[in-house]
């Protein structure tokens, strides 16, 4: 990593993990395959930022590590990039198994349980069903009833939410303020 930490891909350990490399990598990893508008890709710590919104959207009260959770809920991306849901379920289970380890080790790092309640789970997930549907239609050229088949119906408490590709180190610089709003030292 840049930060020059050495992460053992087989065997992560909390130690190996900065955020500044998460930051780093999710920032330079494009949602869609890079096949959004703009002249800049979406970014997957774009992406991160929005799915902590959403969260604290559909659960205002959501405690702090819910909303900590949410924004590092794709954070084993910045090592093994944005791979689509029927590419995982092909490659199998060895590769579930492997960014599962990633991410307990991510979330040890900084304070999270290895695993998240069923219900922190099941908010963070239909989080990140709405800023798919929210990034396809307004950035990927998704029709509403194309995106409601795939992600869902979005709710009324993200209407007013425009999405806008930013330059990677905007994203990164964005996604580290939220990251130490969430994390007070």
């Amino acid at each position: 990593m840049l930060s020059g930490r050495r992460l053992d891909l087989l065997d992560p350990t909390p130690l190996d993990v900065e955020i500044e490399d998460i930051a780093l990598g999710l920032s330079r990893v494009a949602r869609w395959n890079g096949q959004t508008v703009g002249d800049w890709s979406f970014s997957v710590a774009q992406h991160s930022l929005l799915v902590e919104e959403v969260v604290s959207r559909l659960r205002p009260q959501a405690p702090n590590k819910w909303l900590l959770a949410a924004l590092l809920h794709d954070a084993s991306e910045y090592v093994v990039g944005d791979l689509i849901s029927p590419f995982k379920a092909a490659v199998g289970f060895d590769y579930k198994a492997f960014e599962n380890r990633l991410m307990e080790a991510i979330h040890i790092r900084f304070g999270l349980p290895p695993q998240l309640s069923k219900e922190a789970q099941r908010v963070i997930k239909r989080a990140d069903h709405v800023a798919a549907y929210l990034e396809a239609t307004q950035l990927a050229g998704f029709g509403d009833k194309e995106a409601r088949k795939f992600f869902g119906q979005p709710g009324s408490h993200v209407q007013d939410l425009r999405l806008a590709p930013l330059k990677p180190d905007q994203a990164r610089a964005r996604f580290l303020k939220r990251f130490r709003a969430l994390t007070p030292s």
